[in-house]
C-alpha cells in the first residue's frame, strides 16, 4: 500500500507508536488522518500538529469504534487504512484479577475485530483496503512476566492470520506489526517484562514508523521491526522444548526465581 492520497485511521494515537505512525503517514502526503484515542486532548495534540481530525474512543467498546468508522466514512471519505494500533499492558501473572484479564482480551483483541467487523464489509463493496494491527513479537514468541499481554498478543496474531486468509481474494490487505520494545510510556518501566523485551536494544518510535512504512509498501503480513524475532521464531518452531528452556533460563535470570 501507498498511503499517499489515503484516507487514514489510526488508534491509540495520543502517544507513541501511534503518534509516530500519524507524523509518518503526514509526510508521506495521506489525504486525511484521523487520531484516536481515549484521551482527547492527545488526540488533539496530535492533529494539530500533523493534520486531520481528532476523535475520542475507547476501543475496548464496539459502538465506539463503529461510531469512528462511521463517522469517517460519512464525514471524510471511505477509510483505505485503518491502523488498530491501541493497546495495554495489564495483567502480569496468575494472581491478576478477571478485569484485567478482561480489558486486556477488549483492547489487545476484540478492537481488531471491531474494526474489522464494520469495515471490512465496506471495504469489499468498494474493492479493497488495508487493516494495519498492531501486535507484538509478544505474539509470536510469548511475553515472560506479563501473562495477560502475551496471551492476548497471540490471538491478536491469530485474528490477524484469519482476516488475511479470509479476505486476500476480495481485495483487503492485512498486516500485523510486532515489534519487541519500543520506547514509549508502557516501556518506561524496569519490569522483567520490559526487560525482556528490551534484549535487542529500545526502538524509537520514528524507527518503528519507517519499517512500517516499508512493510506497507511490500504488502508484507507480518512486520517485524526488530529482525532478530525472525531467527527466535525459527529456533521456536524448530526445538520447542529448548526454546522453552531457554525462555525459562531468560524468566528466572530477570526475576530472580
Amino acid at each position: 500500500m501507498d498511503v499517499k492520497d489515503k484516507i487514514i485511521v489510526v488508534t491509540g494515537a495520543a502517544s507513541g507508536i501511534g503518534v509516530a505512525l500519524v507524523k509518518r503517514f503526514y509526510a508521506a502526503g495521506a489525504k486525511h488522518i484521523v487520531s484516536v484515542d481515549i484521551n482527547l486532548d492527545g488526540a488533539k495534540a496530535t492533529a494539530a500538529e500533523f493534520g486531520g481530525t481528532a476523535m475520542q474512543a475507547d476501543v475496548s467498546k464496539e459502538d465506539d469504534i463503529k461510531a469512528v468508522i462511521d463517522k469517517t466514512e460519512s464525514e471524510i471519505g471511505p477509510i483505505d487504512l485503518f491502523c488498530s494500533n491501541a493497546g495495554i499492558g495489564a495483567g502480569r501473572d496468575l494472581a491478576s484479577s478477571n478485569d484485567e484479564w478482561t480489558l486486556s482480551w477488549d483492547v489487545n483483541v476484540m478492537s481488531h475485530v471491531y474494526a474489522a467487523r464494520h469495515l471490512a464489509p465496506k471495504m469489499v463493496e468498494r474493492g479493497g483496503g488495508y487493516f494495519l494491527n498492531t501486535a507484538s513479537a509478544a505474539g509470536l514468541l510469548n511475553q515472560i512476566g506479563s501473562v495477560a499481554y502475551g496471551v492476548t498478543k497471540h490471538a491478536a496474531v491469530g485474528f490477524g492470520e484469519w482476516l488475511a486468509l479470509t479476505y486476500k481474494h476480495q481485495g483487503i490487505g492485512v498486516s500485523i506489526l510486532c515489534p519487541q520494545a519500543v520506547r514509549t510510556a508502557m516501556t518506561d518501566n524496569a519490569s522483567a517484562s520490559t526487560q525482556a523485551a528490551a534484549t535487542d536494544g529500545m526502538m524509537e518510535p520514528d524507527e518503528l514508523a519507517e519499517a512500517v512504512m516499508e512493510g506497507l509498501a511490500n504488502n508484507t503480513f507480518c512486520i517485524l521491526p526488530h529482525k532478530e524475532v525472525l531467527g527466535y521464531m525459527r529456533r521456536k518452531t524448530d526445538d520447542y522444548d529448548r526454546w522453552i528452556g531457554g525462555m525459562n533460563k531468560l524468566h528466572r535470570s530477570l526475576t530472580g526465581e
